[in-house]
């Protein structure tokens, strides 16, 4: 039994991992965890302001004489020596991760990751897998439900995105690993202006200047596939910073999920779209087959091919030599197309997020292979 644990990540910003840092502390905490909680700044110089913070997390900073320390991080930011064991709970989104990672994981006493494909990248990069565990995240479907009130969003004429028929959901930050380029290729290519339908983005907080680059990127693809937002159905670029008790109304607001990544370690958006009771569709790589399935989603193939991160040298060498995941647009183009027609079918994926992948089950998990290495 673990009664004591030193969590290490982000847990003050708006990204995905400062989420899950927080959902997994919340849920240690119901499960009688003492936890001290230490903040990783590095992870994004982006923060939720004073009024969207819970401040539970700000009353964890004591220490509480835990035998391990667990990271939420990448490797190369693990801190080791404040306890007997250094557990890192991390993943990766293309087919092997770097080389260096290697050597700084064999120096943790134990690696989590949350999928199969993490797990093969580790692998496939040289670890060992027998210092490599598994624990799926989670989602919490008391809040993200399909009863949850929408967000009022209304598109650049003021009309209210709830009047839309369709309204197609994409959660990113911009990298290019999200590909939100191809995504609105697909989206020019597949709709009309008359077409019934909006694309809602809600993107994350860039480097300074990332969002001016990608509306000139923006632009480019214009003028490189012939056509233009005013010739398709709308879309609405949302990029301020929601708090955790926002982000049900958000999906409420939309009928479909929608995601043309490269890669993903988890995609937390899917997850919360599924609980939320969206269509959903998704490329059928990297994490997405851990949780989704046929029943429930439209997949768009993809192929291998190599990693290619433009404009940032520290991210490029993540990636180096490594592949990820390039979905079909064509087949992109016949799925949207498919949703704003009316014509896509598909069981609610929900039942299965609360069966199989709640933050329970997961706080369950991780407690029991913490609990493993401590008894050695």
């Amino acid at each position: 039994m673990i009664e004591a644990l030193t969590v290490r990540g982000p847990f003050r910003g708006p990204t995905g991992h400062d989420h899950y840092t927080r959902e997994f502390v919340r849920h240690l905490l119901d499960a009688g965890v003492r936890v001290q909680l230490l903040d990783l700044p590095a992870w994004s110089p982006h923060r939720l302001g004073p009024a969207q913070r819970n401040p539970l997390f700000e009353t964890l900073a004591a220490p509480v004489g835990a035998e391990t320390v667990l990271h939420f991080c990448m490797p190369h930011q693990v801190e080791t020596g404040r306890a007997r064991f250094d557990v890192n709970f991390t993943m990766f989104e293309a087919t092997r991760v770097p080389r260096s990672w290697i050597t700084l994981g064999l120096s943790h006493d134990l690696l989590i990751v949350p999928t199969a494909s993490s797990r093969s990248a580790w692998i496939e990069g040289g670890f060992p897998e027998a210092r490599l565990r598994l624990c799926p995240l989670g989602v919490d479907g008391r809040r993200f439900h399909p009863g949850a009130t929408p967000l009022a969003l209304a598109d650049r004429e003021g009309r209210s995105v709830a009047s839309y028929r369709t309204r197609v959901l994409n959660v990113s930050d911009l990298t290019p690993r999200k590909n939100l380029l191809g995504l609105l290729a697909v989206w020019l290519r597949a709709t009309d202006r008359c077409d019934d339908a909006i694309l809602v983005l809600k993107l994350g907080r860039g480097a300074p200047g990332a969002t001016v680059r990608f509306m000139r990127d923006v632009d480019a693809l214009e003028r490189r596939i012939g056509r233009t937002r005013a010739q398709a159905a709308p879309v609405l670029f949302l990029d301020r910073v929601l708090a955790d008790p926002e982000m049900p109304g958000l999906f409420a607001a939309a009928t479909h999920y929608w995601s043309l990544s490269h890669g993903e370690g988890w995609d937390q958006p899917m997850m919360e779209a599924a609980a939320s009771g969206l269509r959903l569709i998704a490329p059928r790589h990297s994490a997405y087959p851990t949780y989704l399935d046929d029943a429930s989603t439209t997949w768009v193939p993809a192929r291998r091919v190599l990693a290619w991160v433009p404009g940032d040298a520290a991210l490029a060498a993540l990636f180096d030599g490594a592949e990820w995941w390039a979905p079909d647009e064509s087949a992109a183009v016949d799925a949207i197309g498919a949703a704003v027609r009316g014509a896509d079918a598909g069981l609610s994926a929900r039942a299965r997020m609360l069966a199989e992948f709640t933050w329970e089950q997961a706080t369950s998990r991780l407690l029991w292979i913490l609990a493993d290495l401590q008894a050695r």
